[in-house]
């Protein structure tokens, strides 16, 4: 077949280890056979990150601003012994964190549903959406240690020099102290982003905290919530047949678990990140849920929801085989190959991404499938395939489609 042409650029941000030889396999396997590949690269292996001081990483965020649509292979974020093996200048910080405050997104997290491998709560039937909140909260807290007997207190300084106190605690001995905050530009992003992608996907949203105990820290999420859905959305809700609404964080835990699935969850920063993990592992596998981080704006950025998958890195550079899903990683590069797509009117490259998605199911459903799905799987003869065999299966499926 003529391979399909793309009219504009996707930028495309390199990764770590295990994920970044899956990422050249990808490509060599799925993709450049069949597309003219148009991507703006940028290198975010930790390597070329400590060399050009993080600067690649803030062009690749820009970049996806000037083209709308980019995908992203897993990178590390490193500790102190990252520090060491790499020789680093500086622990640089998450280029997800960096990425996600510059497009000032909110990640949704879906997982890949594919039969033979069953969700451990039997009566979900249809996938669930995370929506997390990608700023401020625990990960942008100051913390500090206290020593023995003395007060604590939140203060706010205004412009004017007028001091604000809030008394946090007297304490009677040791302890610790946590302040977090949010801004509230940024919840009324990440309220449109949800409201928009429900609107897009035509799932009912659910959004919870737990303002009953934080009556203004979280209530302040509720309320922006609310007031944007009022006057913006709910006409926009009631055409489209959906439904958003609120409800306390425990009580959307026990819904979560009784329902059939197919919604959007939107979640403050901590909870997504917590739940979306929850949600991935009793749906199967993180190695197999898609994660896009969506901007208030329309910018799009693919990327899997896991890690470089080190140990396999390790064992790989050993000369040793692996047996590595790459499903997310593929979901990823098919995700944003499909935007990509609709945004360029560009038929063909959609219908491409799709069959590509569509290749990976018939697969696993096949029995064809990496290590961590056989271990799971109730599929009673999987056939286990090495990391660079299972991409091959899934091409032969995918030329099969493409008859």
């Amino acid at each position: 077949m003529e391979k399909i042409k793309m009219t504009t650029p996707l930028v495309e941000m390199d990764g770590d280890e295990m994920t970044r030889i899956l990422w050249q396999m990808i490509k060599d396997e799925l993709l450049s056979p069949f597309i003219e590949l148009n991507t703006e690269y940028y290198d975010l292996g930790l390597k070329c990150r400590n060399d050009t001081d993080d600067q690649v990483t803030v062009d690749s965020a820009n970049a996806t601003r000037k083209y709308g649509v980019a995908v992203k292979c897993a990178t590390i974020t490193p500790n102190a012994a990252r520090m060491t093996e790499y020789t680093l200048k500086e622990m640089w910080k998450s280029p997800n964190g960096t990425i996600r405050a510059m497009l000032d997104g909110t990640v949704f997290r879906t997982p890949i549903v594919v039969k033979g491998i069953e969700p451990c709560v039997r009566n979900w039937e249809k996938p669930i959406t995370i929506a997390r909140h990608a700023y401020g909260d625990v990960y942008k807290a100051s913390e500090l240690k206290i020593p023995g007997p003395g007060k604590c207190e939140l203060v706010y300084t205004a412009e004017d020099g007028t001091e604000t106190r809030e008394l946090i605690h007297d304490f009677t001995g040791a302890g610790v102290v946590q302040g977090q905050h949010n801004l509230c530009g940024s919840v009324e992003s990440f309220a449109r982003s949800c409201f928009n992608y429900a609107l897009d996907q035509k799932q009912d949203l659910w959004f919870a905290t737990k303002d009953t105990i934080s009556k203004k820290y979280d209530h302040t999420f509720k309320d922006i919530f609310q007031e944007i859905f009022d006057a913006e959305y709910r006409e926009k809700f009631d055409a489209a047949g959906i439904e958003y609404f609120y409800t306390l964080i425990d009580d959307a835990v026990a819904r979560v678990m009784k329902s059939k699935g197919g919604y959007i969850w939107a979640c403050k920063n901590y909870d997504g990140d917590v739940m979306s993990d929850m949600i991935s592992s009793a749906f199967g596998s993180l190695a197999m849920m898609t994660s896009v981080l969506v901007s208030p704006e329309g910018y799009y950025e693919y990327e899997a929801a896991h890690g470089t998958v080190q140990r396999h890195y390790y064992k790989h550079l050993k000369g040793e085989e692996t047996s590595t899903n790459s499903v997310a990683t593929i979901f990823a590069w098919t995700g944003a190959l499909q935007k990509r797509g609709e945004l360029d009117k560009n038929a063909a490259l959609v219908d491409f991404a799709k069959k590509l998605e569509d290749a990976c199911i018939k697969t696993i459903e096949s029995g064809k499938m990496t290590k961590d799905l056989a271990l799971i799987t109730t599929n009673p003869n999987p056939t286990v395939l090495n990391s660079g065999d299972f991409i091959k299966a899934i091409r032969a499926a995918l030329e099969e489609s493409l008859r």
